[in-house]
């Protein structure tokens, strides 16, 4: 169900989505990890997601997700990138510890070596995906890292939307984790976004106009068969009605903690960048139009960091490494002023070798299933570090 007020149709109006984004904390951040159950020997995905969950106690940080062999690591949102991912790697530990038994843990944009289609979860909303998809949900075995933030204010916010649609390409290269799949070495630096498109209302967002106009889209997707409801808004960039957030949702899942934290800290700080931007009357009027975004889109999908991305506006091409390290530069004094500066600093570790890349560097002469065995490896962050003590009088 849905937690925003409605029109009588079902869907937000105009007024509720303004009043939604105007309500939030500005510059806070939230993470949402999707995450593969494996089998302990085999390392195949284990369609046991559901055993996992009931042994978290009802914990709220865990959810399931469509498919059996996944589950869904859901954080508040926190103040600053650190919490976040001191946040991530204790909901790890507990999920980890979860597992014990059933199976174990590991996350990518893709499985290396499962096969295509896969089991699903049961329930009204998955049953209601499992009929109207078909074979089609049974594929989606991926897995995303969502960041959401807080830009606050709504013409802010749709402001920022807009101009964020130009730079998912940058993030889709940054974080590409998912080069394998069906166990063969696809070629692509993430396959996930190509998986994920056989649905509808994937990849590079439209531009929207004015909340009327977004109210009017969500209205017209009821009316017409059910896309009314905002969750099923899949692209890689939305407008989060119940949280009042930016949702970026292009990221790959990232194999180790301190990748999460360092592609969360480039969307943190891009964020609030481009706000920045917009309070300064800086920000294109115009957007950018989808189909040359969608052009790099698919150079970071198949290049990764070896892609050259193309301005928008004259078409010259840029190395996406030096575009990025570029960004990274500019982005420097925000993410300073948002206290995420030294998980910046770390994007430019996966700026040398991103997830994809290690990946295939971990897969040697092993391929797939080495592949796998690495993502195990890295998923489970070093245990906490002990509370400190107070050493006895004289000692």
């Amino acid at each position: 169900m849905a937690s925003y007020p409605t029109s009588r149709d079902g869907t937000p109006s105009a007024a509720t989505l303004r009043s939604c984004f105007d309500a939030v904390t500005p510059s806070t951040v939230g993470l949402e990890e999707e995450l593969m159950l494996l089998d302990g020997e085999t390392l195949d995905l284990l369609p046991r997601a559901g055993a996992v969950l009931a042994r978290t106690g009802g914990d709220g940080r865990f959810k399931l997700e469509l498919p059996a062999a996944q589950l869904e690591i859901v954080l508040p949102p926190a103040a600053t990138v650190a919490e976040s991912v001191s946040a991530l790697a204790d909901a790890r530990r507990a999920l980890t510890a979860a597992a014990g038994g059933v199976g174990v843990l590991a996350t990518a944009g893709a499985h290396p070596f499962a096969e295509p289609l896969g089991a699903l979860n049961s329930g009204e909303r998955y049953d209601a995906i499992a009929r109207e998809y078909g074979d089609v949900a049974r594929c989606q075995l991926v897995c995303a890292l969502q960041v959401h933030v807080a830009v606050g204010g709504h013409d802010r916010t749709l402001g920022v939307y807009n101009a964020l649609r130009s730079y998912l390409p940058e993030l889709a290269a940054l974080a590409a984790n998912a080069p394998f799949h069906a166990g063969r070495d696809t070629g692509l630096a993430s396959v996930r976004p190509k998986v994920a498109e056989l649905l509808p209302r994937q990849g590079v967002p439209p531009a929207i106009s004015s909340w009327e106009a977004f109210a009017e889209a969500l209205r017209w997707g009821a009316a017409a068969g059910g896309t009314g409801e905002p969750r099923r808004w899949w692209w890689e960039l939305r407008p989060h009605v119940a949280h009042g957030t930016l949702e970026v949702r292009v990221p790959d899942a990232q194999a180790t903690v301190a990748d999460a934290g360092a592609v969360a800290a480039v969307v943190h700080a891009l964020t609030a960048w481009l706000a920045q931007r917009w309070d300064a009357g800086d920000l294109a009027a115009a957007p950018d139009p989808s189909w040359r975004i969608a052009e790099n889109r698919w150079a970071a999908c198949r290049h990764g960091l070896d892609a050259q991305l193309a301005d928008l506006r004259t078409g010259e091409r840029v190395p996406a490494r030096e575009l990025i390290a570029g960004r990274l530069d500019a982005l420097a004094a925000t993410a300073r002023a948002l206290g995420c500066e030294a998980e910046l600093r770390d994007a430019r570790r996966l700026l040398a070798a991103n997830g994809a890349e290690r990946q295939r560097m971990a897969a040697g002469e092993g391929g797939a299933r080495a592949a796998a065995r690495w993502l195990v490896e890295a998923y489970a962050p070093a245990p906490a570090p002990a509370p400190a003590t107070v050493a006895a009088a004289g000692g």
